[in-house]
């Protein structure tokens, strides 16, 4: 079947998807009208007053739904995205244009810079979907920190694409319809009485019949307008595009999760502009393997039942397989879409402003390295305080005399031990000389109700890894306390503290000498007393993690 008749026949179904509730609607008319005029009696009162009330909602739902299909496609407000214009971002505007262009379509009414790693283009239906409206475009700032500009040109004309007529007119009927299909489908599943749902029942079905139908329409659709990307912006440049999406995305959520998100505990942010801003300098400090490495295992997203996107794997092999023209990807030299904009470092500022709630206003402003280090510190207060809580009540309990396993259940569940009441580094080394990590400060440890019944090796293996964390903080605190350490924050590794190099060569097997069976500190020890030690007597300064906001 040609794409032509395909196009006919989606156009056909979609009109019978809404030409099938003026069907119902009639017929429930016509048999309210004859049970009122011609089959009303005394007798049958109550039944007939029964039919009426279901027809009646029924009629309803069907409405509603129609009246959704009508409001599919609505353009709404965008609080969350800074909106350009071509004053303030003509080089930006010229590649729209020229994607518009290239595509026969008609420019985007509106273009809002989003945070996010994706493109589109929307536009507001009308007459359900047979007519062209109001169109936006959203372009986000994280794609063009690690796009190329030829890569942005694919990307462009791409998104342009589905708009396009290619074969015919109808194609792009269906496309809009197929919108206004599946919106009005998750409506009607959403049903809020058994009556809406029953006839959305029978709305359900017939969608997925034209959605199915559709389905190759829409896919010939995706592959035409990656046909038009690849004239316009080079072959191997919508290669590149399509490859590198998936790992800006992997990328983009791990610069969220690690950099951008790093004050949250802290009740902090990095400097203006830099919540977003932050991720070209992740892009920028990392090479393609490394990037690469952040999406390696994920699996890919599920796609909608009705998704008209192939696989990206199918959609590479289809444009390699046009001829090769003089356009290279030239990645390595071609500039960065960023570039495009003017002051690009406004832009994240202003797109940070749309973004981040009302409450952030509250929240301090803290350079990278400022941020690095006091979320260390708050880090290393955290690993630590259980194996302090532990030592406190194990020496307060050998100080009392009295018996340790009565006194270790007693103490799991009692309050908090005070921060000015928690031993430094130095006693609970005492502590594991004397012999109490095994004996008594294992137990009073914090652990799950599955390991509360461990005994021996088995229980020592288990918390060992915990005692370990807590001896780690202790030194991170005593060292960044002393200014021995180096806040870094490692754009293309991980965040955290450069510590000297004796430390960094010899901590580990310190704390697990000092961690072992047969505790032994003299390691740990005597990197204590080296060149980057501290006096004792300042182990318990008021490194202290500033209180975490509510959020």
């Amino acid at each position: 079947m040609t794409f032509r008749l395909r196009a006919v026949r989606g156009l056909v179904l979609l009109a019978g998807f809404y030409l099938m509730g003026v069907v119902l609607l009639s017929a429930m008319a016509v048999l309210d009208w004859l049970l009122v005029t011609r089959l009303f009696t005394a007798r049958a009162a109550w039944f007939e007053g029964m039919v009426l009330t279901v027809t009646i909602l029924l009629a309803w739902s069907i409405l509603r739904g129609m009246f959704v299909s009508l409001r599919a496609g609505r353009l709404g407000p965008v609080p969350h995205a800074v909106a350009v214009t071509p004053q303030d971002q003509p080089a930006l505007w010229e590649q729209v244009c020229a994607a518009a262009e290239v595509t026969g379509e008609r420019l985007p009414d509106e273009l809002y810079l989003v945070a996010e790693v994706n493109a589109g283009v929307a536009e507001q239906n009308r007459l359900l979907g047979l007519l062209p409206g109001r169109r936006r475009m959203l372009l986000g700032l994280p794609l063009l920190a690690g796009l190329t500009v030829p890569q942005l040109r694919a990307v462009l004309a791409h998104e342009f694409g589905h708009y396009s007529n290619l074969d015919t007119r109808l194609g792009g009927v269906t496309m809009r319809g197929r919108k206004a299909v599946l919106h009005t489908v998750e409506v009607f599943r959403e049903g809020s009485t058994p009556l809406h749902y029953a006839i959305g029942t029978l709305y359900v079905g017939y969608a997925r019949m034209f959605l199915r139908t559709s389905q190759s329409l829409a896919r010939h659709q995706e592959f035409a307008a990656d046909q038009l990307a690849a004239r316009h912006a080079g072959r191997d440049a919508t290669v590149a595009a399509l490859r590198i999406l998936p790992v800006l995305a992997a990328a983009h959520t791990h610069y969220l999760e690690t950099y951008a998100a790093m004050g949250g505990p802290l009740g902090a942010l990095p400097p203006v502009g830099e919540v977003h801003g932050g991720f070209q300098r992740l892009l920028a400090a990392r090479t393609g393997e490394r990037l690469a490495a952040l999406s390696a295992g994920q699996p890919p997203p599920r796609p909608h039942e009705y998704d008209s996107h192939p696989s990206a794997a199918e959609r590479i092999a289809l444009i390699e397989k046009l001829p090769a023209d003089d356009r290279a990807d030239g990645a390595a030299d071609e500039p960065a879409a960023l570039t495009l904009l003017h002051d690009p470092d406004r832009m994240f500022a202003a797109l940070e402003a749309r973004t981040l709630p009302q409450e952030a206003a509250r929240l301090r402003r803290m350079s990278w390295d400022d941020l690095v280090l006091a979320r260390a510190v708050a880090d290393a207060e955290v690993w630590s305080r259980p194996l302090r809580v532990a030592v406190a009540r194990t020496l307060r309990s050998s100080a009392q005399g009295t018996d340790g396993s009565v006194t270790a259940r007693r103490d799991a569940t009692a309050e908090g031990v005070a921060n000015d009441q928690l031993p430094g580094l130095d006693e609970i080394l005492d502590a594991f000389d004397r012999g109490l990590l095994w004996m008594a400060v294992a137990d009073r440890m914090p652990k799950p109700h599955q390991a509360a019944r461990l005994i021996g090796p088995s229980a020592r293996n288990f918390i060992r890894p915990k005692v370990f964390d807590g001896l780690a903080g202790m030194v991170h605190l005593r060292l960044a306390e002393a200014g021995h350490t180096t806040p870094d924050i490692a754009w293309s590794g991980q965040p955290g503290l450069v510590l000297p190099e004796a430390w960094e060569k010899g901590m580990d097997d310190a704390l697990d000498a000092a961690v072992a069976d047969t505790p032994d500190t003299a390691p740990l020890r005597a990197l204590l007393v080296g060149p980057h030690s501290v006096s004792p007597h300042n182990s318990r300064s008021n490194l202290r993690s500033p209180t975490p906001p509510k959020w």
